[in-house]
């Protein structure tokens, strides 16, 4: 059976800008990779380029065996990868419910299951996106990316500048997503302890290049270490 996600010596970035540099790893079915690092080392730009939205200078990105480094971003979307970014991007002018069924596709998640997931999203169904709060639109923005049923998840920073009581909200839906949806997931977290107790995984970047690649455990057993890769 072939990885979920495999990339090879990937060189990338904003048009002559290079910001990767000989990114590799392999990402199993249902596994789950945490990406650390300092802010600017290129945490959200290894996410856009797996999504498409940067300029791919050299090397492959494989999905389930296909290579997709030369795809449109709707073309990676229909392949099921999906994209929880950063910025969340609602949809102001629509309602909750109409920003999570613009982005519908066939599939396991449906608005039912989505509501399910995030209660408070059923009881403000009727609310404009400009009209809820901050953990609201972040779990708005992943009942979105779930309704498009991608297999790859791509999370961008999902807890930042959250009240704890909603960080805890969001972190039990995490876990449910990596232990018991089959879903493959790649979560670039600033709360390095975090991201690491839930994931196999982990990747640290430093200045577009990776500085460690690994089990999660191993770093989050090395606080010295974790500290010194993660910690400006």
């Amino acid at each position: 059976m072939p990885n979920a996600l495999s990339l090879r010596d990937v060189r990338a970035g904003y048009g002559e800008t290079v910001v990767l540099e000989d990114i590799a790893f392999d990402l199993p079915e249902r596994g789950a990779l945490a990406v650390l690092g300092r802010n600017g080392v290129g945490k959200t730009t290894l996410l856009a380029t797996i999504m498409g939205h940067t300029t791919f200078h050299a090397g492959r990105i494989e999905y389930q065996g296909k290579p997709i480094a030369a795809l449109p971003v709707y073309e990676r979307c229909r392949l099921g990868v999906g994209l929880v970014p950063q910025t969340r991007d609602i949809f102001p002018s629509l309602t909750v419910e109409e920003n999570l069924t613009v982005a519908r596709r066939p599939g396991r998640w449906t608005l039912e299951r989505v509501y399910d997931l995030f209660p408070r999203l059923a009881e403000r169904r009727s609310i404009w996106g400009n009209q809820i709060s901050g953990g609201e639109q972040q779990m708005l923005a992943i009942g979105r990316a779930l309704m498009g049923n991608p297999t790859l998840l791509l999370m961008d920073e999902p807890l930042e500048g959250l009240a704890p009581i909603i960080v805890e909200t969001l972190l039990a839906v995490m876990k449910r997503l990596i232990s018991e949806e089959a879903l493959t997931v790649v979560l670039v977290e600033q709360h390095a302890r975090i991201a690491l107790a839930v994931t196999q995984n982990a990747l640290v970047l430093n200045r577009g290049r990776i500085a460690y690649s690994g089990p999660s455990a191993d770093l989050l057993a090395d606080p010295q270490r974790l500290t010194s890769l993660v910690v400006a």
